[in-house]
């Protein structure tokens, strides 16, 4: 027995769309207007959601209370894992006080702050959304922007602005595969489109997040340093989307843009060099402590066993020995092919081509998740510094407690967003902006704004709309291409207001409970460039030489 979607219970297209806009209306009006702590709003917007999907939509309790299971579990495994190994590392090095000498030779490099967060937040950033995603970038350089002195909103805000650009090839190539699945359009066509799209923002977003951090006048201060590491992101981003395809794009980029940046700096340095504010929250300057070479090398070799793991655990033929010797799947009762979505979400039923009922399938990849290729990394690291096993595990227990309301609240966001997407109330806001006309290329793409905002995820808001885009776009006479890639290439600006990532950035930063700070502090700058991306997509539907960049 099966259950069919409807997107307009009400027989009200707009009655519809403010009710399905609810869950989402309140849980983000806690955070903010009401600073309400973020898992009690996340708790408060879960039954909001449930208590639309039940009454409105009329979604059989059974498929609610399996949804919300279903949801959490995810939250948990593997976006909890991934937060909870990772801040373990991080306990570990300030433990031993190699974070400390991490933070010295940071700030001997790089004195200025305005270039460590395009080096630290931007490039670096970029590497760990290339090889693994799922909150890893802001969760690694938040922690790192934290111990070079910034106010923990700083770092948080600016560690979100900063993870924009990677996020739509973000893990490998991840959100791009799966836009190919639900849409038919093939992965190379899709990367190319997506290619054109993203790297004026790469070359952009280094010169937003220094203006963000300290003002106009302050970013043209080193805006050679912006230029160059925008310049040697977006380069090889549209080079290797383009001409090699989705799986290495943020890789290269990162290390382009790492590499481009280390050598200016032997040549270049800016003028003034900028001090953080003095206040209590920010730590004092380390740039004038010297330590042995030896001492520094220690110190970095926790983060680079971090990256060669995170990078090892993200290549497709690890995953897949890892997947075949223990990944155990599990059919989510109740659940599991128990809801239809229906036109004109999906095409309309074919004998040869029927709707498919929705999959619900937990896989319990223990071995092959990103989360696990941390947890070794931090094992491995932890030896190197001295720790036994028993202080190991002592460390653990304390990370485990440190994070107890990040996990609660991303679970509780994820069982939310999973309400959502298998009631329907996702689709009656995703059909809302596709009615806009000859404005649907810039709504469509900020439609794909509002999937990440929802779901956290590239992927999923590309798994979640990448069908109704491609739809869409063929009854307007829109390329198909064009549109699929807008959900993707305008979905990545969602990524910083999503409760998940916030949540990641407040855990790392030590500063849980202030989500409603960070919110508004990202929220400008997240609308600002959506909008920006979808007005470069309009240019790319209708105006000419724009409309030559669109794959045909």
């Amino acid at each position: 027995m099966t259950w069919s979607q409807q997107y307009d219970p009400l027989g009200n297209a707009m009655l519809s769309t403010l009710l399905a806009a609810l869950p989402v209306v309140v849980l983000l009006g806690s955070i903010a207007a009401l600073k309400i702590r973020i898992h009690i709003a996340a708790l408060l917007g879960l039954l909001v959601a449930l208590g639309v999907a039940v009454l409105v939509y009329h979604m059989p309790v059974k498929l609610a209370a399996a949804t919300t299971v279903f949801g959490a579990a995810y939250g948990l495994f593997p976006i909890g894992w991934i937060i909870l190994n990772l801040i373990f590392l991080y306990q570990l090095t300030v433990e031993k006080g190699y974070f400390t000498i991490l933070r010295s030779s940071l700030a001997t490099f790089a004195p200025d702050p305005r270039i460590q967060v395009i080096l630290i937040a931007f490039s670096f950033g970029a590497f760990f959304e290339g090889a693994a995603g799922f909150g890893t970038p802001v969760a690694v350089t938040a922690a790192i922007l934290i111990q070079l002195g910034f106010k923990p909103l700083a770092a948080s805000g600016l560690s979100l602005i900063a993870n924009t650009a990677p996020v739509a090839f973000g893990a490998l190539g991840t959100p791009v595969i799966a836009l190919s699945k639900v849409t038919g359009i093939s992965e190379i066509a899709l990367s190319a489109m997506i290619g054109r799209q993203l790297p004026f923002f790469s070359l952009i977003v280094p010169f937003w997040v220094v203006w963000a951090m300290v003002g106009f006048r302050g970013m043209l201060e080193i805006w050679p340093a912006a230029l160059t590491a925008g310049l040697a992101f977006a380069i090889p981003q549209f080079l290797v989307s383009n001409f090699h395809g989705p799986w290495l794009v943020d890789i290269v980029a990162a290390l382009c843009s790492m590499g481009a940046v280390a050598v200016l700096l032997r040549f270049w340095q800016p003028r003034n060099i900028w001090k953080l504010p003095k206040t209590e929250e920010a730590l004092p300057t380390v740039a004038s402590v010297q330590h042995t070479p030896t001492a520094v090398r220690k110190a970095w070799a926790p983060w680079i066993l971090l990256s060669c793991f995170v990078f090892l655990w993200g290549i497709p033929k690890v995953k897949t020995f890892f997947d075949g010797a223990s990944s155990p799947k599990f059919e989510v009762a109740q659940l599991h092919n128990a809801i239809v979505r229906v036109a004109p979400v999906v095409p309309p039923p074919t004998l040869e081509n029927p709707t498919k009922p929705e999959p619900a399938i937990f896989i319990l990849n223990w071995l092959s998740a990103t989360g696990t290729g941390i947890l070794v990394a931090a094992l491995v690291a932890g030896l190197a510094m001295g720790f036994s096993f028993g202080e190991m595990f002592r460390t653990y227990g304390k990370t485990i407690y440190r994070v107890r309301y990040s996990l609660i609240t991303i679970a509780a966001m994820l069982a939310l967003g999973y309400v959502t997407r298998y009631s329907g109330t996702d689709a009656t806001l995703g059909l809302a902006l596709a009615k806009t006309g000859k404005l649907y290329p810039f709504f469509g793409t900020l439609l794909g704004w509002l999937g990440v905002a929802l779901t956290g995820s590239d992927t999923a808001s590309n798994v979640l709309f990448g069908s109704l885009q491609k739809i869409t776009a063929q009854q307007t006479g829109i390329s198909p291409t064009l549109m699929a890639a807008a959900n993707s290439s305008g979905g990545v600006m969602g990524k910083m207001v999503d409760a998940q990532s916030i949540v990641v950035a407040s855990t790392a930063t030590n500063w849980y409970g202030r989500e409603g700070d960070i919110l508004r502090y990202v929220f400008f700058h997240s609308i600002a460039l959506a909008a920006l991306v979808g007005i470069w997509v309009f240019l790319q539907a209708y105006v000419f030489p724009f409309t030559t960049m669109v794959v045909k």
